[in-house]
This record gives structure tokens, C-alpha cells and sequence, in this order.
């Protein structure tokens, strides 16, 4: 809504008709249209269905780029919000991924991402409902075909130990029982990390640069040295997550402009979160005050921005305060206005831009990688050759409990029984060709 457009109530002509001052659409909508959208809000052109978007269903246009929120809660978790995590696909076949919250993989998955092709997280700060999936992904990636490195960004602290770099390190000491397991193999390699810690000093500074994609970050006054926002820059298109903080005049600085612009939302609501959660007042006070953007901070940093779509996520979203929430936005920013809940999917070009929710099945299983992926990604293109592994239990498990076990030829079919993966020797021949069934 236009902030002139203002009905005085005590003005009348009549004694009982009140007097509307200069009342307009701030985006021209023709009478009869019914909705105050800029006319840039039209499907893009990979676009097939209006309504829905259908994973798998829509190669991305050269030109064009889709941001889906996979997570957008920070506390408590529910059916329909998982932790923070926003992927952003570009038509140059790149995908990155922005936080990484609890539960996002199970949509990401439900998304039909291939799983070795989850990989670029970048971490705007290190408390746990923005990457406590990223341990489950390590764990189970390589058993899905992801034999390279898990490739994170994030911001180094004034202290080494509240850094990325440390983070990661004491992840890979967390899951010693998954890792130590594929010692020998081709894909232990799937249980390293590469770590892209970069100065969380550097405003403005790039942490990203290839093929034509190019992200820069600054920091955000958040809880400790190390929140970082980043913006997304590729082909005259740019995206701005900002993480967790306080309205900026560095986010003003730094995302001045941009396409789509996402930032959190902390809803005032102490009272409330009192009576319904038991938290205490002080302590839902003195998390707002010190951490997070409010409603009305949202609208007013929005405003300073200036994008041609501004987003709310990290906030969770009670239905029966969404009027209280637009109204706090409304006081300070009129333009274009979404939510980024869960399923949130936005298509963008530079002539359009369009919102629809993803249609997913309420059972999905992960998607497979192509050969050709697979190949290329993992391999640099040339078909791996054999290699001899090592038994993954002789180190790291008594023989006594592994002679416990039940012969197989007792309860498995005759013709069902296999010979060439148990039980193992000490070294054994693996083709990883065949493993990934290329």
C-alpha cells in the first residue's frame, strides 16, 4: 500500500461520506486488476505451470535464475518449516546453497536434487539452525555417489576457534564412526572437506568467482565476529540472503538494488511467545533486541535497499499473525512483498519475475545423478580404473563380535546368497565404474 494513500475519517463533505486524499496504486494497475504487483510479475520463460512448479520439471532459460527456500524456521521446528536454508539454481547449470538448516535435506531431497550435486553451502554464521544438516548430508552423500570433497563457505571470527574452518574440523572428529568406515575406498574422498574460510573482515570482498558468478559478503551485527551476508551476482541478476542481525547500514550498502532481497524476520511477539512457548520475557526481549530484525526493522531496511522483491524468512510463520507482520513491513516499505516459507519457489530474469509454491509428493526418495554428471564432476571426465580397498572393519571392530554373526546361507535364498561382498578380506578389488553404475 502507498503510504499517501490516507482516508481522513473526521474530513467529510456530506456530514457522512468521508474524504479520501491522492490514493493510488504505486505500481499503475489497471482498474479491475485487483492486486498491487509491479508489471514486471509475470511467469518467466522456463515457467510450465503458473500455479505449482514440479521438481525435474523445468530446465532454467540462459538468462534466468531460481531461487527455492528449502527451510525457513529458526525455532521451534515444525512439519511445515524446517531450519533456514535457501538453494538459488542459475541457467549457466551452477546451484549453490545458502545455510543449511535442520531438516532441509529432507526437502532439498523432495526437490529431486541429485545428492552429489548438494554441494557450494555457504554459512552466514555458525549457530546450529543455520547448518546442524550439513553433518546428516557428509554422512550419507558418499553412499550416494558424491566421492568429491563437500565444498564449504564461511567467515573466519576474531577468534580461531568460532570460525569455519574450526567448525568443519571438529564435524569431521563428530563423524569419525561414518568416515574411518571408508578408509582405503575410492570414496573416502566423499568424507573430506574443503573449506573456503574467508575474511569476515573484508566487506565487499569476494568469496566466490567462477563462471561468471560472483559472490561477495560483509558482516552483520550478530551474537559474534562472523555473521556474514552474501549477494549473488551472474548475468545482470543478483540475490541477497543476509542472514541473521540487526538492520545495517552495511546491508543498506551492499544489497542497494538487488533483484531478490531476503533477510530475517523476528517478530515481535515476546508476550506471546511467553504465554504459548514459556519462554521467559527477558530472554525473548533480549533476543530480539540484541539479534534480530523485527517486522518493522524489516520494512524500513527494505526500503533503504530498494529491490524489485523483498523477502521474509527465518521467521516462523504464524498464520494468525501474518496481518500484524505485513502491517509492521507496511509502515516503512510499499513495494513488491513475499514470504519465503518452505517450498517458496521464485523465478527470475530481468523483464520478470514470478512466486509459486513447489508441488511435492508426500513420499520422495533421492534423485540419481546423471552418468554424464557424474562423470565429469567427479571424475574429470575419464572412467576411474580399479583399485584394490581395504576391509573397513579389521581396524575398528573385534573379530570375536564379527564371528557372532548368523551365516547368511540361513536365512537367504540359495541363489540369493553373495559371494563378493561378504564377508570381506583385508583387501578386495572395487571398480569404481561399476559401483556407480557408469
Amino acid at each position: 500500500m502507498s503510504t499517501d494513500a490516507v482516508i481522513d475519517i473526521d474530513k467529510r463533505t456530506n456530514g457522512d461520506a468521508p474524504v479520501t486524499s491522492v490514493v493510488h496504486n504505486p505500481y499503475g494497475s489497471p482498474p479491475g486488476s485487483g492486486v498491487t504487483l509491479p508489471p514486471g510479475y509475470q511467469p518467466t520463460p522456463s515457467v510450465k505451470n503458473k500455479n505449482n512448479y514440479f521438481p525435474q520439471s523445468e530446465p532454467l532459460g540462459p538468462d534466468e535464475m531460481r531461487i527455492i527456500f528449502m527451510g525457513s524456521q529458526p525455532w521451534p521446528p515444525r512439519l511445515s518449516q524446517a531450519g533456514t536454508c535457501i538453494m538459488v539454481e542459475l541457467g549457466n547449470g551452477k546451484r549453490f546453497f545458502f545455510d543449511f538448516g535442520p531438516g532441509c535435506l529432507r526437502n532439498i531431497i523432495a526437490n529431486q536434487v541429485p545428492i552429489p550435486e548438494i554441494n557450494d553451502i555457504f554459512l552466514t554464521h555458525l549457530h546450529l539452525d543455520h547448518y546442524a544438516d550439513i553433518p546428516y548430508l557428509w554422512q550419507f552423500a558418499p553412499f550416494n555417489g558424491r566421492w568429491k570433497p563437500l565444498r564449504i563457505h564461511g567467515p573466519s571470527s576474531s577468534r580461531p576457534e568460532l570460525g569455519t574452518r574450526a567448525m568443519v574440523d571438529h564435524m569431521a572428529q563428530m563423524g569419525l564412526w561414518t568416515s574411518i568406515q571408508a578408509q582405503g575406498m575410492p570414496l573416502h574422498d566423499g568424507y573430506e572437506f574443503e573449506v573456503n574460510e574467508f575474511d569476515y573482515r573484508d566487506d565487499g570482498g569476494v568469496c566466490y568467482d567462477k563462471d561468471g558468478v560472483v559472490i561477495t559478503h560483509w558482516r552483520r551485527s550478530h551474537a559474534a565476529d562472523g555473521a556474514s551476508a552474501y549477494r549473488l551476482d551472474w548475468n545482470g541478476l543478483s540475490f541477497v540472503w543476509t542472514g541473521d542481525g540487526k538492520p545495517d547500514k552495511l546491508t543498506a550498502q551492499y544489497a542497494k538494488g538487488v533483484d531478490v532481497f531476503v533477510t530475517e524476520m523476528a517478530v515481535d511477539i515476546v508476550r506471546l511467545w511467553a504465554l504459548k512457548q514459556g519462554v521467559s520475557p527477558f530472554i525473548g526481549a533480549f533476543t530480539v533486541d540484541n539479534f534480530h530484525t523485527t517486522h518493522y526493522a524489516f520494512g524500513y531496511l527494505a526500503n533503504l535497499v530498494q529491490p524489485r522483491l523483498a523477502m521474509a524468512t527465518h521467521v516462523s510463520f504464524d498464520r494468525e499473525l501474518v496481518g500484524e507482520m505485513m502491517a509492521g513491513v507496511r509502515m516503512h516499505y510499499p513495494g513488491f512483498f513475499a514470504f519465503g516459507i518452505d517450498h517458496t519457489v521464485v523465478n527470475v530474469t530481468k523483464d520478470n519475475l514470478w512466486i509459486r509454491e513447489a508441488a511435492l509428493p508426500e513420499s520422495t526418495n533421492t534423485a540419481r545423478a546423471s552418468s554424464e554428471w557424474l562423470l565429469q564432476n567427479q571424475f574429470d571426465g575419464a572412467v576411474p580404473p580399479p583399485a584394490m580397498a581395504q576391509n573397513p572393519f579389521t581396524p575398528i571392530q573385534e573379530q570375536y563380535v564379527r564371528d557372532q554373526e548368523i551365516d547368511p546361507a540361513l536365512f537367504t535364498p540359495t541363489d540369493q546368497v553373495r559371494q563378493w561382498a561378504h564377508p570381506l578380506p583385508p583387501t578386495f578389488p572395487l571398480d569404481p565404474a561399476k559401483t556407480l553404475g557408469l
